[in-house]
């Protein structure tokens, strides 16, 4: 018989056992996010920026039918490189682990293993959300449902900005996802700062994060996630012209070529890498990376609150 228990790496495994705080992070920024072979260094340079704020990464995907929590730098590899990785959400991964698939994990799926394993921060570039035409198509991503019953906190730069921001917003809400932006009361727009919305709360510091987390906890009322939204620094955002015409131009396309469903992000993402000559990738980069220092710092905040309540 097949043992289909989470499968924790050796480092990893370690932390949680000592309490020490550990950083989610997800495969599929490596295996369908970002071209091969920036891919696997960034990969690895989001687990160093997570060591280096103190945390230790764990990053979540599957190999061979094993859902594995800290993926090795030879997984890691596997995924980065390997052609037929799969994409999975929360629904995929217990057929995926049964036929024994590679695949990579979604913010959807990444929190709710992190979750599952007992780790409470989660680091990404952008959620997914409400798609553009979701009136006719119904196209909404898992992320927001599976954050309404995953008790987490997920460090992002708000929603990709090729999605209908306003309406994933209103849907966050109806759904009782809490959003916190990060010394910021405008929620960010992924690859620009501003993505053109208020937020109710802002909070100014990873220890207020870590503050907001015990209280969920002790409460024991709400038990969905918590978004904690980072925009980028403006002088380091993509450029809002460029940002708006490749945009524009993205959307024509997915049109004309019936782009639909699980392609449509890795679709356009390409599209504005090629459009922007890189520099969208750059400023991609950019963001998970300041998203896995910052989650890095709620997780030592958090370990050190629990330390002081022991």
């Amino acid at each position: 018989m097949t043992d289909f228990h989470l499968r924790y790496g050796t480092e990893v495994a370690q932390a949680l056992r000592e309490q020490r705080p550990v950083v989610a992070l997800e495969s599929t920024i490596v295996s369908h996010g970002l071209p091969r072979p920036d891919n696997l260094r960034v990969a690895r340079q989001i687990e160093q920026a997570v060591r280096d704020a103190g945390a230790v990464p764990a990053t979540i995907g599957m190999v061979a039918g094993d859902l594995v929590v800290g993926l090795d730098d030879a997984e890691l590899t596997r995924l980065a490189t390997a052609d037929g990785v799969t994409k999975l959400s929360v629904r995929d991964l217990a057929v995926a682990a049964a036929t024994g698939a590679d695949g990579a994990t979604t913010v959807a799926a990444t929190s709710a293993v992190a979750a599952a394993a007992g780790i409470g921060v989660f680091a990404t570039g952008g959620l997914g959300g409400v798609h553009r035409e979701a009136a006719q198509t119904f196209d909404e991503s898992a992320d927001l449902v599976t954050l309404a019953r995953t008790p987490i906190a997920v460090v992002c730069a708000g929603v990709k900005s090729i999605l209908d921001v306003g309406a994933t917003l209103e849907r966050l809400e109806t759904l009782g996802v809490a959003v916190v932006g990060y010394r910021t009361r405008r929620f960010p727009g992924f690859f620009i700062t501003d993505g053109g919305f208020d937020l109710d709360w802002s909070v100014d510091s990873p220890e207020s994060i870590a503050a907001a987390l015990a209280a969920r906890a002790q409460h024991g009322v709400h038990h969905g996630g918590l978004i904690v939204a980072n925009p980028l620094p403006s002088d380091e955002q993509l450029d809002p012209e460029l940002h708006d015409r490749t945009l524009a131009e993205g959307l024509a396309r997915l049109d004309r070529d019936r782009v639909s469903g699980k392609a449509v992000t890795p679709y356009l993402l390409a599209h504005f890498h090629s459009a922007t000559e890189g520099a969208s990738l750059a400023v991609n980069v950019r963001i998970i990376l300041r998203n896995a220092d910052l989650a890095a710092r709620i997780a030592v905040a958090a370990a050190r609150r629990a330390d002081a309540s022991a």
